[in-house]
């Protein structure tokens, strides 16, 4: 049998198991890296191109392949899967072991400080103790949610997990607004990382973190213990650098550290709420930031969110034995009206899960739903924003006052920040553009001009995208 015939039928599984699944996208992000190689009556062999995609399919997707061949040939199969790295799926930079993360390469690197300090057996053991806690078992890639908004970024963090030290993803930088999953893909990538290579040395660090560990080594003047922390690691994992602005010092270590890191061919991952170039840092910092891979989490749409509720209704029934149905039409219900962000959509659940257990009812109705999270979500349609709420967001963005946003000043960078602030009006609370002229001091034809200029604009302008996306998050965090 030709191997486009394989394709054809491994194309029909595909589809056969794709269709109407909440997690299509997060099949497809695994499916694309498999291949058949043979097949016959009752069996179907599947190459993947790392162990990584092999065991996590075996483990997440074996049973739905097999009951997919035996709907669609009325008989049942056996599915083997094994590895073959040479498929073309595979980057070829990442066919070869890396060099750079063996220890003995890592100690030729050179250290960014004066103060240099050996490791005593104790302190490799100590490490050893450090790196078996810090194994977050909710962080992992078989929970995180695959959708449209996060694929990308989740790809990524796949590709540098399976193999660190790429220089095309070194750093990875993922960027996008509080709750949408960017500390859980870092967190993904360590463990991933702790229980599938433990030779490799990783930290994971907040970033106020690493600014308190910086500035109690300059006021002890001893850099020794932040050097074996930072310096000596194999993988730094640094969350929300958007707070390093202001802190020039800081900076300064970040960039030098990731620039020996990318010397040795060790491996960076950061995060933050903006893209790099947003980021009030020097261009030297910001150019060094988005050099590997830099992607995006954009807020889930309702399918990926639907998604996450039933994941974690089913991981909430599973831990604490709960019992209380929630029905599908309240689950859309959920997803409809919530927020984007994951932390809060969870804790919604949650939320409903304990009062069910309280009133001690089986299931629970949109009404009373509604009345439960009236006040729990710090976006979506439950929460009520007003003209000035979004003229404060405006305001403090592009950092002019109340009386020059709504003045006669005709100036370009007060101009743009007044036509932003009346698109958000417009698209966040939809009232009338009469209405938003009173607020602004402007007539009715000039909103309309204003909303018309920055729709044309953001569908072009990935920079004002993100700009909005920056507001936006900043109005419903208000």
């Amino acid at each position: 049998m030709p191997d486009d015939k394989y394709e054809k039928i491994w194309n029909d599984v595909w589809q056969h198991i794709t269709a109407d699944n909440i997690g299509a996208d997060q099949i497809n992000a695994f499916f694309t890296r498999l291949h058949p190689q043979a097949f016959s009556e009752g069996f179907l062999m599947l190459t993947a191109d790392t162990d990584f995609i092999k065991k996590w399919v075996e483990t997440n997707y074996l049973v739905v392949i097999k009951e997919a061949l035996e709907d669609l040939y009325h008989k049942p199969f056996t599915v083997a899967i094994e590895v073959d790295d040479s498929q073309p799926n595979r980057s070829s930079s990442t066919s070869q072991p890396i060099p750079s993360l063996n220890r003995e390469a890592q100690n030729t690197s050179p250290n960014i400080y004066t103060e240099e300090e050996a490791k005593t057996p104790k302190q490799e053991t100590e490490e050893a103790k450090e790196k078996v806690t810090s194994f977050v078992s909710d962080y992992t890639f078989e929970n995180f949610v695959v959708g449209p908004s996060n694929q990308l970024a989740y790809s990524m963090s796949v590709m540098v997990a399976e193999n660190p030290g790429q220089k095309e993803f070194n750093p990875l930088f993922i960027y996008g607004k509080s709750g949408l999953g960017k500390t859980h893909l870092l967190r993904a990538i360590q463990n991933y990382v702790d229980s599938t290579f433990p030779h490799i040395n990783t930290v994971f660090v907040d970033t106020m973190e690493l600014v308190n560990d910086y500035s109690e080594a300059g006021i002890t003047k001893n850099f020794n213990s932040f050097n074996q922390r930072y310096q000596n690691a194999d993988m730094v994992f640094i969350d929300d650098v958007q707070y390093l602005q202001g802190k020039e010092g800081s900076i300064n270590i970040v960039f030098q550290l990731l620039n020996s890191m990318k010397e040795s061919g060790r491996q960076m991952v950061l995060s933050a709420d903006r893209a790099p170039k947003h980021i009030d840092i020097d261009e030297r910092s910001k150019t060094r930031f988005n050099s590997g891979g830099t992607c995006d989490i954009q807020p889930p749409e309702t399918e990926t969110k639907l998604g996450i509720i039933k994941k974690f209704i089913n991981e909430l029934r599973e831990k604490n034995g709960f019992q209380l149905e929630i029905d599908p039409s309240v689950q859309n219900y959920i997803a409809q009206n919530s927020s984007s962000n994951i932390r809060e959509l969870k804790s919604a659940i949650t939320k409903i899960f304990l009062y069910g257990s309280t009133m001690e009812q089986n299931s629970v109705s949109i009404e009373e739903v509604s009345q439960i999270l009236k006040d729990h979500f710090s976006g979506g349609s439950m929460k009520k924003l007003t003209v000035a709420d979004i003229q404060k967001a405006v305001e403090h963005y592009f950092n002019i006052s109340h009386a020059d946003l709504v003045g006669k000043k005709r100036s370009a960078d007060i101009a743009h920040a007044r036509q932003v602030g009346i698109y958000l009006c417009r698209t966040m609370i939809d009232i009338p553009f009469e209405s938003i002229g009173k607020e602004f001091n402007r007539n009715h034809a000039t909103v309309m001009y204003s909303v018309t200029q920055i729709d044309q604009k953001q569908r072009e302008s990935r920079e004002l995208n993100e700009e909005l996306e920056i507001i936006r998050q900043m109005i419903m965090e208000q």
